[in-house]
């Protein structure tokens, strides 16, 4: 439910056709429970399509799952999307980003990682911890993932995390593109979703879809 809102910008935006996936949660089912659903979505998804006519994207734990979904898919050697989206991706669930530092206290969405922000990474991770590559994507190998745009703010607490990965990516010979908004908080586009800011992000996604999908 809380993905609903997303997923109708993104299809009204892209005018494409586009699926919420409502995958297991902790505290009942910690890591890989999540992961193990997209796999399986993906996996239903690309029975009567091919995956570079696919792609796939989320926001900040979303983004995090989006990018483990791609992990997991080059491990098992499937066809990976024939791109990604990344809402300032929760990447990181180790709290060692610069801007969870810098931006503590003046995003106006995740405020502060320390407490809340922390229990809530380790009650994912369970018994895999939080250094996981899938669990933290940061830690991740990212050669031979598909072109990919990143979506942050300049008051993003997780603005870190985004650049961290579009760095690695850029590094691993990856297309990516990121988009930095002045002033926006965390994830803010989805939740101020009348802003102009909104409208500019969606637009861009739709774009690089648009550039990057086959068919």
């Amino acid at each position: 439910e809380a993905s609903t809102g997303e997923a109708v910008l993104g299809a009204h935006y892209s005018g494409m056709k586009v699926i919420s996936v409502d995958y297991r949660m902790p505290p009942e089912y910690p890591f890989p429970a999540a992961v193990d659903d997209a796999v399986a979505v993906w996996r239903v998804l690309g029975a009567d399509r091919t995956a570079a006519a696919m792609g796939a994207f989320g926001t900040s734990a979303g983004g995090g799952l989006t990018l483990a979904l791609a992990l997991k898919l080059k491990e098992l050697g499937e066809d990976l999307p024939g791109c990604l989206a990344l809402g300032t991706p929760w990447a990181d669930l180790t709290g060692s980003s610069d801007s969870y530092q810098v931006n503590a206290q003046v995003d106006g969405i995740f405020s502060n990682f320390d407490g809340f922000g922390r229990a809530m990474a380790e009650l994912y991770a369970g018994a895999a911890g939080v250094t996981h590559p899938l669990v933290s994507p940061v830690f991740g190998e990212f050669s031979g993932f598909p072109p990919t745009v990143f979506v942050t703010g300049t008051r993003d607490i997780l603005l870190s995390d985004t650049v961290r990965v579009y760095r690695a990516m850029r590094t691993a010979g990856v297309t990516a593109r990121l988009e930095v908004h002045e002033a926006m908080s965390h994830a803010e586009y989805i939740y101020a979703f009348d802003a102009p800011e909104s409208a500019v992000a969606f637009q861009d996604i739709a774009r690089f879809f648009d550039e990057h999908l086959a068919g």
